[in-house]
């Protein structure tokens, strides 16, 4: 048994306040801490940390190279390797996650219904917890509601309360399934926070509306639809109304087909509920209502003018930057048409989304999530629109499923049906990975889990690909994440060991090696903030001539839109490729890690590719995704002091 099946094992024996003294330890190795202190923090005595310590000190003897050293009038200091400091902090991640994740969403929820203040001391009280965890969470929930433009204000003695408009308030809850690491089984987990009766009234009155008006949901759009009706019914029983702006907005909105369906629909949950709705819940769930309805309308999508200009655009714009043919992708474009409208629409309605997987997609496609950035930074300019980093992300699958099928080789494969439920995008992206890492894998179709016992009553099918689970399926299921994690990955090969399928995880370090130059390398860089280190890398490529003046100014622009971060103490900013002279990756070694976005950065990777070498973007950022996954790997470049270090660091 390995360390991490043997914490497995352990961590139900840990009680919460066992895993916050590690979770502190941990951030503070190698570092000495008063038992008082901890004490303080954990809100206990001093003799219950001890005791802790002593028991947490042989639960772990498992771990080698951990130590716990005390010292009198030092306190304690937790002694581990970097290796096993990292496997605990993942490990105790894992094991706190579902748990907490579930809290938060209850505690938000809880605030965002809430017209009184709520105290720390209450809800450390209902969750069996104390104040420190109440404040860790709070501080998480004070993150994410920024998003929505809310803010968590806190009031010694009096509580906490979520100051904003009511319009935000019913944003932020329809969307706190953000706030849980699986967005299927949030949504499953937010709606336990309503009245069952309620629930089931609703799911009945919306599939009544779609069999009188003959028109169809998919599963994410009908869920999406019943959260949203749940919030106005519990904010109309409690008096909380949603402000419409703007006579112009209303007068549309009545307008829409959308709107006599909505008038149907309420009036079903009137009869039904006891609930009469005012005339401004009519507009706002006609707005929803009209945001879902965009499935199957491809040819009247194409006759808004300006959709398929902002889509022409945005394609144009990486073609231009990528030297890819985009442009004849017709999955390609009806992907982007369909998800568009939905963006341009909740613009236009005030609606604000946040991508739960924007930091995900950022670090697994670093330069195409970078190239869409540009692409939409011209969209925004051109067609005064304000399209944010989280719907970006969004167009980053899009492009990223067609760059991947334009890769993919035809041969004999196996025959399989992926089912997911999270949009076309991330549908698409699933298919062509699968397709390009399984040669033998034949994918029939993409549908949602409510197709599913159709479609196999016509197709025989060898393995179902699922991104939620299928219980008693006729077929092999595998459960996979929608962007296909390491996890997933080993799962399928262990299926496919009978076929050549696999593909090896090895890159080539040639593409890095061949741009670094000695005297674009900087060893022991000193600065404050990160625009700082990009500004001054990106001066002295245009000061050898490497690139372009603009060059600078556009590399510091693209890093205040979106840190490019990637994880693994790894940042990549970079600029347009127009600006660049000659391809070159200018390296910065950081001896004090650096807050850049949500990331701790040591080692930066200033990339200027120009349009003629952008073949070479793929092997590169293989390279350094990988190098952004070794620990070891970055802790030897750390230590580098010329480039010969560095060379030789990679060549490992």
């Amino acid at each position: 048994m390995n360390n991490s099946e043997m914490f497995k094992c352990l961590a139900p024996r840990m009680n919460n306040r066992q895993k916050e003294l590690m979770h502190l330890l941990l951030t503070r190795s190698n570092e000495f801490v008063l038992v008082k202190t901890l004490a303080e923090e954990l809100d206990c005595s001093e003799k219950t940390v001890r005791n802790d310590l002593n028991q947490l000190e042989k639960e772990l003897a498992v771990y080698s190279s951990l130590e716990f050293v005390r010292k009198p009038g030092m306190g304690v200091a937790l002694k581990v390797s970097n290796e096993e400091k990292s496997q605990l902090f993942r490990q105790l991640y894992q094991s706190h996650r579902t748990r907490e994740h579930e809290q938060i969403v209850e505690i938000t929820y809880q605030l965002l219904v809430s017209n009184k203040p709520i105290t720390l001391t209450l809800l450390a009280e209902k969750y069996y917890t104390n104040k420190l965890t109440i404040k860790r969470y709070f501080q998480e929930i004070a993150d994410w509601l920024k998003y929505y433009d809310l803010e968590l204000v806190s009031k010694q003695r009096v509580g906490s309360v979520v100051q904003g408009s009511e319009l935000n308030k019913r944003n932020a809850l329809a969307h706190l399934s953000e706030l849980v690491t699986s967005e299927i089984q949030a949504r499953d987990y937010v709606l336990q926070l309503f009245p069952e009766h309620e629930i089931n009234t609703v799911r009945k009155a919306l599939r009544d509306l779609q069999a009188q008006f003959s028109f169809s949901l998919n599963t994410g759009e009908f869920e999406s639809l019943l959260i949203h009706a749940l919030i106005m019914i519990k904010r109309t029983r409690q008096h909380s109304p949603v402000a419409v702006n703007g006579d112009k907005g209303k007068g549309r909105a009545v307008t829409l087909e959308s709107y006599h369906m909505t008038a149907w629909l309420l009036k079903q949950l009137k009869e039904m509920l006891g609930l009469k709705f005012p005339e401004n819940e009519h507009i706002y769930f006609t707005w929803h209502l009209e945001s879902c309805k965009q499935t199957q309308r491809i040819t009247n999508l194409t006759e808004n003018s300006l959709l398929t200009q902002v889509v022409q655009t945005i394609t144009q714009q990486l073609e231009q930057m990528t030297m890819l043919r985009f442009q004849g992708d017709r999955i390609l474009f009806d992907g982007l048409t369909i998800h568009l409208e939905s963006v341009i629409n909740r613009l236009q309605y005030g609606f604000t989304i946040r991508n739960p997987m924007l930091e995900e997609i950022k670090k697994k496609y670093p330069y195409m999530f970078s190239m869409v950035i540009f692409a939409v930074e011209e969209v925004n300019e051109t067609y005064d629109l304000a399209i944010p980093e989280h719907e970006a992300a969004y167009l980053v699958l899009h492009f990223q499923a067609s760059l991947e099928r334009m890769q993919k080789e035809h041969t004999n494969r196996k025959r399989a049906v992926i089912v997911c439920e999270l949009g076309v995008g991330m549908s698409h992206l699933l298919q062509v990975k699968l397709e390009q890492m399984y040669e033998h894998l034949d994918i029939l179709a993409s549908i949602s889990k409510a197709e599913l016992e159709a479609f196999l009553q016509k197709h025989a099918v060898d393995i179902i690909i699922s991104t939620t689970a299928i219980p008693d399926a006729s077929a092999p299921v595998i459960v996979v994440s929608p962007l296909l994690e390491a996890d997933d990955k080993k799962r399928l090969n262990q299926w496919m060991r009978k076929s050549d399928g696999t593909t090896s995880d090895n890159h080539d370090v040639t593409a890095l090696r061949q741009l670094l130059y000695e005297d674009t390398i900087f060893f022991d860089m000193q600065l404050s903030h990160r625009y700082e280190v990009v500004e001054m890398m990106a001066g002295n490529l245009t000061e050898k001539g490497y690139t372009n003046q603009s060059f600078v100014h556009s590399a510091v622009q693209r890093e205040r839109s979106s840190a490019t971060s990637i994880g693994g103490s790894i940042a990549i900013p970079h600029a347009h490729p127009d600006l660049v002279k000659k391809s070159v990756v200018s390296v910065a070694i950081l001896p004090k890690p650096l807050s850049w976005g949500n990331e701790q950065v040591s080692v930066v990777f200033l990339l200027a590719i120009a349009k003629q070498d952008q073949h070479m973007i793929q092997p590169l950022m293989q390279t350094i995704a990988s190098i952004s996954q070794n620990p070891a790997l970055v802790e030897q470049l750390k230590e580098a002091a010329d480039i010969s270090d560095i060379l030789r660091t990679l060549d490992k």
